[in-house]
C-alpha cells in the first residue's frame, strides 16, 4: 500500500532531487505546499517559470541575470582591472556579503575534472581569456573550491592565462579543503580575498 497519494509522493521525489532537500525536508516542504492557499501555490509555480524563461548568464562574466550584462558587470564603480573567477554564480552572492571586494567576477560553471571527464572546454574559460586580452585587466584572483577539481582547474587556468601579462593569485586557503565558500561568513571570505597570495 502506497504512504502517500502518487502526486504527493512525486512531489516529495521531485523537491528531495534539489541540492541540500533530503527526503525528510522533502516531506516537510511538500506538506506546507498542501496546507497553502491554491493561490499561493500558482505564484509559486508562476515563479518557478518565469525563474526558468528568464534568467540566463551575463554575456560578459556567465554570472545570472535576468538582463543580457548583469548588475555587477554592468556597475561602473566597479574596478576593472581584477576579475575573482568562481566556480558557480551562489559563490558571487558568497563574495558579495564581504562588503569589501569592489572588482569584477567571472562564472566558470563549473570545475575541471579529469575523474568526470569535465574538460577545459566545458567551463567559461574562453570568455575569461578574451576579457583578459583586453588589456584591461590587471589580476585574476582564483576563489576555486579546495577540492581536487578545485585545485586542478586553478592550476589550469593559471597555466592558460600564464603567457599574458597579468598578475594570477589565489585566495588565501584559510578555508578548509572540500569546502564551498558558501558555507563562510564575511570576515573568513574578505581575509581570504585580503591575504591571497600569487601563484
Amino acid at each position: 500500500m502506497a504512504l502517500y497519494p502518487k502526486s504527493m509522493e512525486e512531489l516529495i521525489l521531485k523537491l528531495s532531487s534539489l541540492p541540500t532537500i533530503g527526503r525528510k525536508s522533502a516531506r516537510r516542504l511538500a506538506f506546507k505546499i498542501v496546507e497553502m492557499d491554491e493561490g499561493d501555490v500558482e505564484s509559486l509555480a508562476q515563479a518557478l517559470l518565469a525563474v526558468k524563461e528568464k534568467i540566463k548568464p551575463c554575456r560578459v562574466c556567465g554570472n545570472i541575470t535576468d538582463e543580457e550584462v548583469c548588475s555587477i558587470c554592468s556597475d561602473e564603480n566597479r574596478d576593472r582591472s581584477t576579475i575573482i573567477v568562481v566556480e558557480d554564480s551562489s559563490n558571487i552572492i558568497s563574495l558579495e556579503k564581504a562588503r569589501e571586494y569592489r572588482g569584477l567576477y567571472h562564472v566558470l560553471g563549473g570545475l575541471a575534472s579529469p575523474r568526470n571527464e569535465v574538460g577545459p572546454e566545458e567551463l567559461n574559460i574562453d570568455t575569461l581569456i578574451d576579457r583578459v586580452k583586453t588589456g584591461e585587466v590587471k589580476e585574476v584572483i582564483l576563489s576555486l573550491s579546495s577540492t581536487t577539481d578545485g585545485e586542478f582547474t586553478s592550476n589550469l587556468i593559471s597555466e592558460i592565462l600564464r603567457p599574458y601579462d597579468i598578475k594570477i593569485s589565489k585566495i588565501a586557503q584559510g578555508i578548509p579543503i572540500g569546502v564551498s565558500l558558501d558555507y563562510f561568513d564575511e570576515m573568513s571570505i574578505y581575509r581570504a580575498i585580503e591575504e591571497r597570495r600569487e601563484i
